[in-house]
């Protein structure tokens, strides 16, 4: 065969080989160019309809959850002696109902007081109704021994607590109240705010003025005396936490206690005379029913406890004295930065403690039951026009002893017998 031929025969095959894979080439990239196009539409198209339906397509679903509903017959919210004292009351008569409690243990509101804090009233008084205080009759316990008592407390009687749940508001739809926290809504036709007066740390506006140098703690968060810095000590408030304290800080620092005396029990608190009948008589008779909304002397009284708080029980001026405490006049403001008296003195100390009280902090409760001094306005618990909605632990709510452990039970429970009542009624 001429080679010539052959050579020829074999680039004619080659052309065509070429001019196929040519067009098997270009019909692939014409395919490719529409289906590119058309996957560019389409991403056109999605992102058009994402964005009219408010989503983005590069951040996830960030939808918020649904609100979860769950209705009961009534919500106590703190579970603290008084919400727990609620609690056993209703459990006893049959109703549906859950304690909220912000704090991640029962008792934390104890746990969290400064290191020697002890009861003022003897163990005897100092349990909730079904259960006593473990420990001696006479005995002082301390903060903790209380904490645990109330988580007991709690577990004995198998108390619907829900911990760590912080309530942000409570509103009223209907003939419901709206308690919410987070993304739940509790919804009942009973509120308990259990949470006490002590909600808010209370403060006068010239704080501000004073030097910066000066440390500032209100009680509440006042632990012990290696919190303060090396100099004199100024403790503004004289009831029995001003007291204490000044009694705990005066071991390591010059102290100097302002305010007004507010009274003291006159016999020493730990004596055979006073455990035995002194103090029965102040704590059961005097405090829980002669000192009582219902009584022309209780009335008298109200204001000036509401103002100045309760008599020394424990520490007497004349302990204060011993321990090198010196009581001074009122702070009245401040001047050059320091802390200025109400008869002209102007104190140097490098430390002040805030016992000046509590403002109730029930602002989450988004109602108007409040009076012009930013008061609860109720009887006994039960609010002023706003029938289902119930308060305990306010200070003097009943009588003198309705923010001592000994008063809770009797608060306590006659709210929940106002409930109880109501729900009767609805029965009908």
């Amino acid at each position: 065969m001429n080679p010539t031929s052959i050579s020829g025969t074999a680039a004619m095959q080659a052309m065509t080989l070429r001019s196929r894979l040519n067009i098997r080439i270009a019909e692939t990239r014409a395919r490719a160019g529409a289906l590119l196009e058309q996957g560019a539409a389409f991403m056109h198209l999605e992102a058009d309809a994402l964005q009219a339906t408010g989503s983005d397509p590069s951040s996830g679903d960030e939808t918020q959850p649904a609100l979860r509903e769950e209705h009961v017959d009534v919500v106590v919210i703190g579970a603290g002696q008084n919400g727990l004292s609620v609690g056993y009351h209703l459990a006893r008569k049959g109703v549906k109902f859950v304690i909220l409690e912000g704090r991640e243990r029962v008792g934390d509101i104890w746990r969290s007081r400064w290191d020697s804090l002890r009861l003022f009233t003897p163990a005897r008084f100092d349990g909730l109704v079904g259960m006593p205080f473990p420990a001696a009759r006479y005995s002082f316990p301390t903060k903790d021994e209380m904490a645990d008592y109330l988580e007991a407390y709690a577990r004995r009687f198998a108390l619907p607590v829900r911990t760590g749940v912080k309530v942000d508001e409570v509103t009223r739809s209907g003939e419901r109240y709206v308690v919410t926290s987070g993304r739940t809504r509790y919804i009942a036709k009973h509120v308990v705010a259990a949470a006490s007066s002590y909600q808010k740390p209370k403060i006068p506006d010239f704080a501000a003025s004073f030097d910066p140098s000066i440390r500032q703690l209100h009680s509440v968060a006042y632990k012990n005396p290696e919190q303060l810095k090396a100099g004199g000590v100024l403790l503004v408030g004289a009831s029995n936490s001003g007291a204490e304290i000044a009694m705990d800080v005066a071991r390591t620092h010059q102290v100097w206690l302002s305010g007004r005396h507010p009274g003291h029990i006159p016999v020493a608190y730990n004596g055979y005379f006073a455990m035995r009948l002194v103090l029965p008589v102040v704590l059961r008779i005097v405090f829980h029913r002669l000192l009582t909304v219902d009584t022309p002397m209780g009335r008298r009284a109200k204001p000036e406890q509401l103002s100045h708080g309760l008599p020394l029980i424990r520490v007497k001026p004349q302990d204060l004295d011993a321990a090198g405490v010196r009581r001074v006049a009122r702070v009245a403001g401040a001047r050059d930065g320091k802390p200025l008296l109400d008869d002209g003195q102007l104190l140097d100390v490098a430390n002040i403690i805030w016992c000046t009280g509590f403002r109730a902090g029930l602002d989450w409760i988004k109602l108007p039951i409040f009076d012009g001094t930013g008061r609860v306005k109720q009887y006994r618990g039960a609010v002023e026009g706003e029938p289902g909605l119930y308060v305990c632990g306010l200070h003097f709510q009943q009588s003198t002893s309705s923010t001592m452990i000994h008063g809770a039970a009797r608060d306590a429970g006659y709210v929940a017998d106002k409930i109880g009542e109501r729900m009767r009624a609805a029965a009908g």
